[in-house]
């Protein structure tokens, strides 16, 4: 199973710019230089939810430098990373040519047509890729044929509706993966990058923190159409934390990954669960598909054993595809900080991480339990501002920002959590609006209050 048949798609990795700009039917090229801060500045908006101001970014980048292989991988990847498969389709099907752009763009693009269903497109995507004669793909290709099959042999088969007929593909939910680049609680406080956000430069190491599986979890379908309880959170707020604390090392440059259950017929998204770990030919997938590759992902499984929590992680270096480290924890309601600080701390040793030297020094929390509960909150209320969730699939409002409060005062990062947090809630309409709290005293903390509350 491929990324595109299970999270609808990731980030495709670049190919080398040349050396020279090239140019596009007369037209003066983008400086190479412009074309990287322009296909950043179209991934952020994307992080941002701002599809709109990415694609105007987009359509101007392949005016002047639609016919660059590194262009065109690059904006199919993000996209394809983003859920937004057919604008993936729309941009860069048209402009794609094997032998000119290369085999990375082509099996980006395949996978989008295998995630609409157009088997036709596929097929023939397929057959120019295996036209190009590259053995190092066959594998590769020799499965998406396998796929194609399957897809002409079932066009129209799925899951059974109601009255028992079957589900058209347009009908059938799909699973998106949104990437968060930054720390989940500084978004809205952008104006204060440079004093809250550690600069990144050099050779980074390129780690992604996937959702936690859920295995063995009752009726996990069913449990998706509700709002989250506590285990949903926490599969989402763990590699939210972790990708946290290593956005605050000078050597890695992380993402954390969460999915989307996108319903058809207008029903709205709801929060995905996953059942089981991701294989490792997921992990290839994600790799080969994201902006400038990965060095390491780190996956892992959540679950409650005997009345126990119980966390594993796997971190797997990618150059081999290899798990190089694994790790458990259980915790009880009371046990709970000692366990994860002992994680955490574990993890980073492993992983050699180090702080960064930024005007926000990285703290370890010490209360990491409660920390989870506020990070996962920021996410939910994150993605209801950003329309992608309804607030009724949260639990109450007040519920999650309450707890946040009482905790704010524990330092700086739990004071700006905390504010964005509230001021989130304001705007999208939570009553009744959970009430101020007592915050670390800090000129950041200040000036964010400013920036929030001008």
């Amino acid at each position: 199973m491929g990324f595109f048949d299970r999270f609808s798609g990731k980030k495709s990795e670049p190919t080398p710019a040349p050396a020279v700009p090239l140019e596009v039917n007369g037209t003066t090229p983008v400086p190479v230089a412009g074309v990287k801060s322009r296909l950043v500045a179209a991934r952020e908006k994307l992080e941002a939810l701002d599809l709109p101001g990415a694609l105007a970014i987009y359509e101007e980048l392949l005016t002047t430098a639609g016919d660059r292989a590194d262009v065109l991988v690059a904006i199919s990847g993000d996209l394809g990373s983003a859920g937004h498969v057919a604008h993936i389709i729309e941009l860069v099907a048209p402009r794609y040519d094997a032998n000119r752009h290369g085999p990375a763009t082509g099996l980006n693009l395949l996978q989008a047509y295998l995630a609409v269903r157009n088997a036709d497109a596929a097929q023939h995507v397929l057959d120019i890729l295996f036209g190009l004669n590259r053995p190092e793909l066959e594998d590769r290709l020799h499965g998406f044929s396998n796929a194609i099959a399957e897809l002409i042999a079932s066009p129209d088969q799925g899951p059974a509706s109601g009255d028992g007929a079957p589900v058209t593909p347009t009908e059938m939910p799909k699973v998106s993966l949104i990437s968060i680049s930054k720390p989940i609680w500084f978004y809205g406080l952008e104006a204060m990058a440079e004093q809250l956000l550690p600069p990144k430069e050099g050779r980074l190491r390129r780690i992604a923190f996937a959702q936690l599986a859920l295995p063995g979890y009752p009726n996990l379908v069913e449990a998706m159409k509700k709002p989250e309880d506590e285990l949903g959170r926490l599969c989402r707020a763990v590699p939210l934390w972790f990708a946290e604390t290593f956005y605050f090392s000078p050597s890695y440059t992380p993402i954390a990954a969460v999915g989307l259950l996108n319903m058809p017929d207008g029903g709205g998204n709801h929060y995905a669960l996953f059942g089981s770990e991701w294989s490792t030919e997921n992990l290839r997938q994600l790799v080969e598909t994201s902006t400038g590759g990965l060095d390491y992902i780190v996956t892992g499984a959540l679950g409650m054993l005997a009345g126990d929590y119980e966390l594993s992680l796997r971190v797997w270096e990618v150059k081999s595809y290899r798990e190089r480290k694994s790790f458990k924890v259980r915790w009880t309601p009371a046990t709970a900080d000692q366990a994860l600080s002992k994680l955490q701390s574990e993890v980073r040793a492993y992983m050699e991480w180090s702080p960064t030297s930024a005007a926000l020094a990285y703290t370890v929390p010490a209360q990491p339990r409660a920390w989870l509960d506020t990070l996962g909150a920021s996410l939910g209320l994150f993605l209801v501002e950003k329309q992608l969730l309804t607030l009724d699939r949260l639990p109450p409002v007040i519920e999650l920002v309450t707890p946040a409060g009482e905790h704010a005062a524990t330092g700086e990062a739990a004071s700006l959590a905390f504010l964005t947090l509230r001021h989130r809630a304001g705007r999208v309409g939570a009553i009744p609006l959970p009430p101020p709290a007592n915050l670390a005293r800090s000129p950041l903390v200040t000036q964010a209050e400013r920036v929030l509350n001008p």
